[in-house]
């Protein structure tokens, strides 16, 4: 991909050094848009996101993933979106330092399914939050009433986000 080896020249330019073409492949899944492999010197991206998003997503994508690389091999393991990661995207590469995306991902949204709590809201859980409920090897409860979260297996699997948090205790 052009881009990927555009922005790998600018950087390599910057930091007078020779890095090799990270692999690429389009093998990322769910709601995520991209990942860097750090170890295999690797960037996997979304291609359902990139199809229905084009130019903006490898824009946005493409050189948040590369700095991920480029960090690891200049710094070591730090924080994935420290001031190591920050300095690479904006001086480095010559980008904003955008630690998430904010491409619609309705079409890639996975099975949520309803679970209310005492105050009779609505919550939505992923298919593996709930099947950890099932298994009884997770509880999770509201975090407006702090009542635990029961499956409203009467409401149809829709897809919207939840407001949870896991249970503590």
């Amino acid at each position: 991909m052009q881009t990927l080896r555009d922005y790998l020249a600018r950087a390599c330019r910057v930091l007078k050094t020779d890095y090799p073409e990270p692999e690429l492949n389009y093998r990322q899944r769910g709601t995520t848009a991209g990942s860097a492999c750090l170890q295999t010197w690797e960037i996997r991206l979304n291609p359902v996101l990139l199809t229905e998003n084009g130019p903006g997503f490898i824009q946005d994508v493409v050189p948040h993933e590369l700095a991920h690389l480029l960090v690891y091999r200049r710094f070591g393991r730090v924080a994935p979106h420290g001031r190591e990661w920050q300095w690479m995207m904006t001086e480095v590469l010559g980008v904003p330092a955008v630690r998430t995306h904010r491409f619609d991902v309705t079409s890639v949204r996975a099975r949520t399914f309803t679970y209310r709590c005492q105050c009779k809201t609505a919550h939505e859980l992923t298919v593996r939050r709930h099947n950890k409920v099932l298994r009884g090897e997770s509880q999770y409860l509201c975090r407006h009433c702090k009542s635990t979260l029961v499956w409203d297996n009467s409401a149809a699997a829709i897809s919207s986000p939840c407001d949870l948090t896991p249970d503590q205790s």
